[in-house]
């Protein structure tokens, strides 16, 4: 009898977080919530939600964190369903932690008193430890005896972070965590979170609607719009294959042509209900090439920013510095473009 194989499959890993056709909707806004949501996280990702005010960003985190239930579907966290507010005594995930806008601080304790209030007494060393530990992972050790109502918002934001980080959560979930802090602040805010990403390996969720969170920071960004997602993938696909018109515009404020300018301009013959979508950057002066008047011209240090009308249709694209000025008839070439829908 000749040697038989035997053939072993390993069971696929259940995602860290699955949501599976999760709806939630609010009575009296048809547009706010979710619909029909399917999204898998796997351990240790740093994913950002994008979109504008209303979209469903905050509406997901909340669900995701057990702040809300479904109305429809299921959340699982390593398999098991994440109960709702009305089937436990505290609301949210103990494995998750949660950050918003308002940092929920006690605003005139001592910066060490917030973080370490968050951990039990029981050993009163190890206390003192972890809070010193995570405050200095954060650099805010030097704010250890000031009142939280005297910093600054990213210095508060900072204290928030740590709260959440010194009870160890494996889900970091962060809803506009750069919405009160300085453009200096902010920068330094997206290293941290960073950091925590890659050194502790917590896995992190992200809302907000500046594209540059997403695109700077996350390994994967879910663009959604009306409760729906329009794109999940990897910040440098969605930049150059994005789905449509509104998520190129979303990302980096695409320059949307339509059919006619499209067979004008470039001979390229669109259906409908498709359009070109030409990010600032890939639009050009040339000593030829489409008619333009420039509207407006904003200095950016090294660069202006130009706002063009070739047509019916305001382009924006950046040019060295001093080159063109308001009223100026200007010829522009399209270096890169790509086909969306509209």
């Amino acid at each position: 009898m000749e040697a038989g194989f035997l053939l072993i499959f390993e069971p696929m890993p259940e995602p860290y977080i699955h949501l599976n056709q999760v709806s939630k909707s609010y009575p009296g806004n048809p547009l706010a919530g979710v619909s029909d949501i399917d999204l898998q996280i796997a351990q240790g990702e740093f994913v950002a939600v994008l979109g504008q005010s209303g979209s469903g960003k905050s509406t997901l985190l909340k669900l995701i964190y057990g702040l809300l239930s479904p109305e429809k579907g299921e959340i699982l966290f390593k398999g098991k369903r994440v109960l709702g507010p009305q089937e436990q005594l505290i609301p949210g995930h103990e494995k998750m932690k949660i950050i918003a806008q308002d940092f929920n601080l006690n605003t005139y304790a001592k910066v060490y008193e917030n973080i370490a209030c968050m951990l039990s007494n029981t050993d009163l060393q190890a206390k003192r430890r972890k809070t010193l530990e995570t405050m200095e992972f954060l650099r805010i050790d030097h704010l250890a005896e000031r009142r939280t109502v005297d910093l600054s918002g990213g210095e508060q934001q900072r204290v928030a972070i740590a709260r959440a980080l010194v009870t160890q959560p494996e889900v970091l979930l962060l809803d506009e965590p750069f919405s009160q802090v300085d453009v200096m602040m902010r920068k330094q805010l997206r290293a941290d979170l960073k950091r925590l990403s890659t050194q502790l390996g917590i896995t992190l969720i992200l809302v907000s609607h500046d594209p540059f969170d997403g695109l700077s920071l996350a390994d994967h960004l879910l663009v959604i719009r009306n409760g729906k997602i329009l794109q999940n993938d990897h910040p440098k696909q969605i930049v150059q294959q994005p789905v449509n018109a509104y998520v190129a515009e979303l990302l980096l404020e695409a320059n949307i042509i339509h059919p006619a300018e499209a067979a004008n301009w470039l001979a390229i013959a669109l259906d409908e209900d498709q359009r070109l979508a030409v990010y600032p950057y890939e639009l050009s002066l040339a000593e030829q090439g489409i008619s333009a008047e420039v509207k407006q011209v904003r200095y950016q240090a090294n660069s202006d920013e130009l706002e063009v009308k070739a047509g019916a249709l305001s382009l924006t694209l950046s040019v060295p510095s001093g080159q063109v000025k308001v009223g100026d008839e200007v010829f522009l070439k399209i270096n890169n473009y790509r086909i969306v829908k509209s």
